[in-house]
This record gives C-alpha cells, structure tokens and sequence, in this order.
C-alpha cells in the first residue's frame, strides 16, 4: 500500500500507541497459550513539583537559562526513527554547594508546549535512513496524546506542558570538593536521583549528566549541564497514550501496529545556569 495513502493511525502514533499498550500485548493477541500482559502501572499523579530546597549554607544558587538550552527525546524501529526537539524551553535553580557537590539540589521546568516532532523513514535495500523532516499530522498527534492540543482546557494545557526533574541527591564521580579541582573550567561527572513529573504524573528516576562548572578564583560563574546517557522513559507509566481528542482514547487502527517499536522515549538535556551578577 502506498504510505501516503495508509492512515488510520500515523507512524507516531504507533509508537505512542505501543508504548502505551506494552509489546506484550501485541505478541498475545489470538494466543490463548500465552499469559496475559501485565498491568500497566501508571505513576502517581502531581500538578507540579516541590521546590528544590537550598543545598546547605554557602550554596550558590544559578538560574538555569532559557536560551539556549535543548531537550531531545528519540523512539527508534528498524525502519523509522522519531525526534522530538524542546528547544529554549527550560528553566529552574540549581543549589550547588561547592565545597561538597552531592549535597547539591535543583528544580529543573521545560515547557513542552513547543514540542515539535520529526521523521525518517528507512528507503531503499540498504535501510538507510534519509534526513529527517517534520509532520505536521504527525505533530497534531503528539500534542493531542500529550493533552497539551487546543482542544485541551486551557489550565489542564498548561499544566501537562509542564516536564520537571527535582534533584533530590547526587552521587559524584571523584573529587566532592569542587575548590579542589584546578583550572578555570572543572569537569565532573554526576549521578542525579530524584522525581520527574511528565503528564501529570511522577516517578523517580535517575540521571547521569556530565556538569562543566567555569570557576573565577573562588566563586563558580556558570554550570554547563548535559546527559551523558539518555534517560529512559516509558510512556505508558506517564498515561501518554494516543488520543482522538482531549481525554478520549484512540481505538482505531491498533491492529497496524508494529510489535518491534521501541516503547521508551530516550530523552537528553542540554543546559547551561548561571550566577546572579
């Protein structure tokens, strides 16, 4: 059939839809020998995130700056990959205590409501992937699955296009004391535990991020933060899952789904924060 004329659900949908469903369910339908899937266990649910509390006395508080910054997330299948692009979307504190890095704490926001979704599709016997570009049909679902569309209401909008991760502990790769580490820019590797909240629901999840701190003589001017592994996140334990409309369940069309889809969201963070002046 040609592409162009298959709907009933698009390629992101599929993804979202599995991803919602579990794999297990596909592979058992019509198997009577088979056990049934388990349930889905869906995170609590939360509006919004407490505030991160200030790491300990001497903590330098830096404002996480909006522009630039960059959030990716990627759901990959043998022959189609999806990109989900964030970009000046976050904000939040970080609480650094330099004499002791793993007593840090922080409350990073990024505002999804400028998500834009993008698609390659494999072509040709090779399975190369060509340059990915962007559906707007495909952008329409996302949004409507996110309950961050138009059709939403406008409060329950706002607060689904609310993505959070309040740090609430920090392993640290080497030395603590980041006054101990020479040079005017200290890199240092750290493992960050803590809640994330992503459509109205939270769960704890840990982060490995790779922090580059520019120190002028005592005092640190700037953090760049980045992931340097994506952080796995399964959208069905978040409840995004595909839509007609706000609040209702998009049945249709399940039975073209692709058990091989990847059901994770890889999603990858890319900021900088600063001190006041």
């Amino acid at each position: 059939m040609n592409r162009k004329n298959r709907d009933p659900l698009s390629d992101v949908a599929r993804l979202f839809a599995l991803a919602t469903l579990g794999v297990g369910l596909f592979g058992a339908v019509g198997c009577d020998d088979k056990p049934a899937p388990p349930a889905v266990v869906i995170a609590p649910t939360a509006s919004a995130l407490a505030p991160a509390k200030p790491a300990a006395m001497g903590a330098v508080k830096l404002a996480i700056q909006k522009a630039p910054s960059k959030i990716d997330f990627m759901m990959e299948a043998p022959k189609e990959k999806i990109h989900g692009k964030a970009s000046d979307s976050t904000t939040g504190d970080l609480n650094v205590d330099p004499m002791d890095l793993s007593k840090s704490t922080g409350l990073i926001t990024i505002d999804i409501s400028g998500l834009e979704v993008f698609q390659a599709v494999a072509a040709g016997a090779d399975g190369k992937f060509p340059e990915e570009t962007k559906s707007e049909l495909q952008n329409k679902h996302a949004r409507t699955w996110l309950e961050i569309s138009d059709d939403a209401p406008a409060d329950k909008r706002v607060e689904n296009a609310k993505v959070q991760f309040s740090i609430k502990s920090i392993d640290v790769a080497g030395e603590k004391n980041l006054m101990k580490i020479p040079g005017a820019e200290r890199k240092v590797m750290l493992t960050a535990k803590g809640e994330f909240l992503l459509h109205g629901h939270k769960a704890d999840k840990t982060v490995e991020l790779e922090a580059t701190f520019k120190v002028d003589g005592d005092k640190i001017s700037s953090v760049a933060v980045k992931t340097t592994k994506p952080i796995p996140i399964d959208l069905a334990e978040f409840d995004v899952k595909p839509r007609d409309a706000f609040g209702r369940f998009a049945a249709k069309g399940l039975d073209v789904l692709s058990p091989k889809v990847n059901k994770e969201a890889l999603v990858s963070v890319d900021f900088t924060a600063k001190a006041a002046p």
